[in-house]
């Protein structure tokens, strides 16, 4: 028969879930085409996605290992370019990649993320006080605008020194970044409005430092000289930093929200005791990972996938691209078995690849999982009746491949 053709990929993210279980079906790996007319090797398989992701043969650094980009195939018209052309930790690879990322631990250790709780808690009241006082006439609220997304726009802005009136920017310009189905030209044109609104945000900072991330990369940068971090790198990772923190956090949150108010047997097991919120954020991140397939990473060589526990004869080749696909591999029924599929707090093995694994593993998860174990007990307490407001199969997703939530959560408070 031959090998099928590859399978493309909805730019528009429409059905994450039946998109992921066509890739599971044509095996660990399969061909897939990227918007744009790119192919790359989507990776569902949790197993052998952990072993290429910390395979050193393996590459996120497209300028050195990906030679489409390298020979000019790949232009600043491919719709996810600015993915893999920005210079952060994101696409760094071997010694680059270490470097900076212990700059940016420097900045963004456990002890900062701790110390965020009381403030996170605040938010969180202020922002339930307003879902109460919008729901009092018994008015639709949309809990992804008033709630998911404000919580964690507002925690990272702070984080980062950003003046809060400049969130709301912020926000538009992240959801351009991760909407895949948007014209190239929109998008290069939200990361260009990004990096003056950063590179303004680094100048203020150098001038009045505060307690913030902003101020304590610029101080680690300029410690260990222009040769350790280029303010390019600096400007890149705040990019990654801001748009990566903000938005998986939203997609945890809602996701949680709509798992439990579309599941309230699992809603009662947490109520009675028999499950914990921390039992909800990992089976959220296993079902729903909030980052449903992220690109790219590329093949240093030839890579024979059996020597890995893949099919005998699968080879990924050398400069060959290779798609993190997080959503079908949190849902792989050979890892967790053929209710893979049902959302189970009570579920013995929830573990995930949602933030990544091996030394590209997100340094922001502690801080998406503190935000959500405030977040969630929070709201479910202030508000036992909260229920959606039209039938599930009625919400729509957001325009992307890559981010995996709502575009709306219309619920009732009373």
């Amino acid at each position: 028969m031959g090998n099928p053709s590859p399978l493309v990929i909805d730019a528009t993210g429409r059905d994450i879930h039946g998109e992921a279980a066509r890739i599971r079906a044509r095996g660990p790996v399969a061909r897939v085409v990227l918007p744009g007319e790119v192919e790359a090797w989507a990776v569902s398989s949790p197993e052998l996605l952990k072993r290429l992701l910390t395979d050193p043969r393996v590459s996120k650094d497209a300028r050195q290992h990906w030679p489409r980009l390298a020979n000019g195939e790949i232009t600043p018209d491919w719709p996810l370019f600015t993915w893999v052309a920005v210079q952060n930790m994101f696409t760094a690879y071997g010694g680059d990649h270490k470097r900076l990322r212990i700059l940016v631990s420097k900045a963004f250790t456990a002890r900062r993320t701790a110390a965020l709780q009381p403030r996170i808690e605040e938010i969180t009241r202020q922002l339930l006080d307003r879902i109460e006082e919008a729901g009092r006439d018994s008015r639709t609220v949309d809990l992804r605008e008033e709630f998911c997304y404000p919580l964690p726009i507002q925690v990272i802005s702070e984080l980062f020194g950003l003046p809060e009136e400049r969130g709301p920017v912020l926000r538009s310009l992240v959801d351009r970044l991760f909407d895949t189905s948007s014209d190239p030209g929109e998008m290069t044109a939200a990361y260009e409005r990004m990096y003056a609104l950063l590179a303004e945000l680094v100048a203020s900072k150098r001038e009045s430092p505060g307690d913030d991330l902003t101020s304590g990369l610029i101080a680690a940068r300029d410690e260990e000289g222009d040769t350790r971090l280029s303010e390019q790198e600096l400007l890149d990772t705040l990019v990654l930093m801001i748009s990566a923190g903000h938005e998986t956090t939203v997609n945890l949150i809602d996701n949680a929200v709509h798992a439990l108010l579309t599941h309230p047997e699992q809603l009662a097991h947490v109520r009675a005791g028999r499950a914990t919120w921390d039992d909800v954020i990992e089976e959220t991140l296993r079902a729903d990972a909030p980052v449903a397939s992220l690109p790219l990473r590329y093949a240093v060589e030839d890579l024979p996938l059996a020597e890995l526990g893949g099919p005998d004869a699968a080879v990924i080749g050398k400069g060959e691209a290779i798609l993190a696909a997080y959503a079908a591999a949190g849902r792989d029924p050979e890892r967790h078995g053929k209710d893979a599929d049902r959302f189970d707090v009570t579920r013995a093995d929830k573990e995930h690849l949602a933030f990544g694994y091996g030394v590209h593993h997100c340094l922001g998860a502690p801080l998406g999982r503190l935000e959500a174990r405030i977040a969630l007990p929070a709201l479910f307490d202030r508000f036992p009746g909260l229920h959606l407001a039209v039938p599930s199969e009625e919400l729509r997703p957001v325009d992307s491949f890559i981010s995996n939530g709502h575009r709306s959560l219309p619920v009732r408070v009373s």
